[in-house]
């Protein structure tokens, strides 16, 4: 990799307020970074020098998950080339360390796949869309999450039945959008650039206005995703045991069980610590709310196999609140950066998403919860993050668009991405970089289309071991 990569967050101390540098001065910087690493060295092989075996990788991914759940995620990573990819950042990362990089350096998702573009709502009310998937988020070359995005469209594409050039197109789109939107967000007056949400507007913005209907009634629904839709559907109430009338959830294994009161305890004063990393307000308005129940939750295909639980809290009048605990483990992409070692993984994904994302989670931090290991029953600290579980959340799934609208959802996850970046990279750095040079969108889409071939093979690969009985797996029910 370029030993070019920038230092990225400067502390408060180290911050210049006396010297200004101009847009054309900064531009002509990220300029002259082109006779180092043209755009055009984006279109290369997919396999890197570092890449390890499917089936190794994927052990090493599953060692410290609890061992009677990797059946689990191994049977949704077999479900199709999209959904392996899912679940395979780090293997990527693998593939592009010491590939060509700028030497720009971002905080960036780790995981830009587009099935991590999300519907979210902010405590105004408003639905916006945004990466919400911080899980591998480390600094590290913009371009990762740019290649990682244009290579998942090309297979979300392919799942739902779009033809090569719509799927090339796609990931086109996304990479023209990023340069575009990277170009407009340098020109911006810096607090109009930095304050932009990316609610209904961007579609427009984005020239994505095919998506506009499919927004409209994901929007719909995540108005309606709601901690008490999840108290209606999950839980039941108890009176049994205290007289007192509560919430309990209701076991469907696999996805939702019940766990043990000493693990229950233990969650429960997990909680109370996590309180500490709440804005005082915050914390003041957690404090007003009891635990009614927790229970473990299995999450998506990139985190089956980690502890994960809702805590069902009761509040004023009926009022109910549902929080997600889920384990921090390092970033998958670590390493393969020059990153340090985080103190807190919970901590590293709560900060990277106060970096990356518009608006955060208001209720959004993290903890330590003390739990058995699964392979002795030794006592051990985990780090979690713990963040409100429905938050008017909804999504587009980009696996079931047409070919006119997957290119219109490349546009606007490209110009999310931009933006997102542009939050801790300056964006006029990244568009002196570009420089308006059309060969990179092209190139991107090559290097997308090669990736999605790879990742085929290493579905192929991980289907066959299953089959042969080299790899468990339990095949998820409908």
């Amino acid at each position: 990799m370029s030993d070019s990569v920038h230092q990225l967050h400067p502390l408060p101390g180290d911050v210049d307020l006396r010297t200004y540098v101009s847009e054309p001065e900064v531009r002509a910087r990220g300029r002259a970074l082109r006779d180092a690493t043209p755009v055009t060295a984006r279109d290369r092989e997919a396999t890197g020098a570092d890449r390890p075996d499917v089936l190794a990788f994927l052990r090493a991914a599953h060692a410290n998950r609890l061992p009677d759940l990797v059946p689990l995620r191994v049977g949704r990573m077999i479900s199709s080339p999209f959904t392996f990819y899912r679940g395979a950042a780090g293997l990527m990362a693998a593939d592009l360390h010491r590939g060509p990089v700028s030497g720009l350096t971002a905080q960036i998702c780790g995981d830009a796949h587009a099935a991590n573009f999300g519907l979210f709502g902010t405590p105004q009310g408003e639905i916006m869309m945004d990466i919400n998937d911080f899980d591998e988020s480390v600094p590290g070359p913009w371009e990762w999450d740019l290649e990682r995005l244009a290579a998942s469209l090309v297979l979300a594409g392919r799942e739902s039945g779009v033809d090569a050039e719509g799927c090339r197109r796609a990931a086109l789109e996304a990479a023209r959008a990023y340069r575009l939107e990277a170009d407009q967000l340098a020109s911006l007056h810096f607090l109009e650039a930095w304050t932009a949400l990316p609610d209904e507007s961007v579609i427009g913005k984005a020239k994505a206005d095919d998506l506009l209907d499919n927004f409209k009634k994901a929007a719909k629904k995540a108005r309606k995703n709601t901690s008490a839709k999840v108290a209606a559907k999950w839980t039941h109430i108890d009176d049994h045991e205290t007289g007192i009338r509560k919430h309990r959830f209701i076991d469907d294994p696999p996805v939702l069980t019940r766990i043990g009161d000493g693990v229950a305890e233990a969650v429960i004063d997990g909680l109370e610590r996590y309180a500490g990393t709440l804005r005082d307000s915050r914390a003041h308005l957690l404090a007003r709310f009891a635990v009614s129940d927790i229970a473990f939750r299995i999450v998506g295909t990139g985190s089956v196999g980690l502890h994960s639980y809702v805590a069902l809290l009761h509040g004023n009048d009926g009022e109910v609140l549902v929080l997600q605990l889920k384990q921090s483990i390092p970033s998958a992409l670590a390493p393969f950066l020059p990153v340090p070692a985080a103190r807190h993984e919970g901590e590293r994904i709560v900060r990277a998403a106060g970096l990356v994302q518009a608006q955060s989670d208001i209720l959004m931090g993290w903890t330590s919860v003390e739990l058995p290991n699964p392979h002795d029953g030794s006592p051990e600290s985990l780090p979690f993050i713990v963040r409100q579980f429905r938050n008017f959340k909804g999504s587009i799934d980009p696996a079931t668009l047409s070919g006119d609208d997957l290119d219109d959802y490349g546009r606007l996850a490209g110009a999310l991405l931009a933006r997102a970046h542009a939050r801790s990279l300056d964006p006029r750095l990244t568009a002196g970089y570009l420089d308006g040079d059309e060969r990179f969108e092209e190139a991107v889409a090559a290097f997308a289309v090669r990736y999605a071939d790879r990742t085929e093979r290493d579905h192929a690969e991980l289907v066959a071991a299953v089959r042969s009985g080299q790899v468990a797996a339990e095949v998820p029910q409908d």
